[in-house]
């Protein structure tokens, strides 16, 4: 999976980063009240299951309850996006340009989107 294109992933990376290991359903919890709404269950876990398959994530079961936690690959790439998304901020709106560094254009993700 390249660095995370999905803002709900990033979003689960930072609740993380800021947290230490959290369980599931604390993870969902404040994405819902930072969203203002209900995330799916199964998307919400699949979204789970794709990060601990990228490497970004960490999972163990502590009772009937898995928790997570950032890996240190996880929080290399957040930290990375944000001193590059930083970066864009500081810059202001500059010339328009959409590119990234490499001369990719990037995709434009919702914060609620996959």
């Amino acid at each position: 999976m390249k660095w995370l294109e999905s803002g709900t992933r990033r979003d689960i990376c930072a609740l993380l980063y800021r947290g230490g290991e959290l369980r599931g359903q604390a993870l969902k919890t404040h994405l819902e009240r930072h969203y203002d709404l209900q995330l799916d269950p199964k998307r919400f876990y699949d979204r789970m299951d794709a990060l601990v398959s990228a490497g970004h994530v960490e999972k163990r079961a502590d009772g009937l309850h898995d928790v997570y936690a950032l890996t240190e690959q996880g929080e290399r790439r957040l930290l990375d996006h944000h001193e590059w998304l930083s970066g864009c901020v500081e810059a202001g709106k500059g010339d328009g340009d959409s590119d990234d560094d490499d001369g990719r254009e990037r995709r434009n993700d919702s914060d609620a989107d996959e």
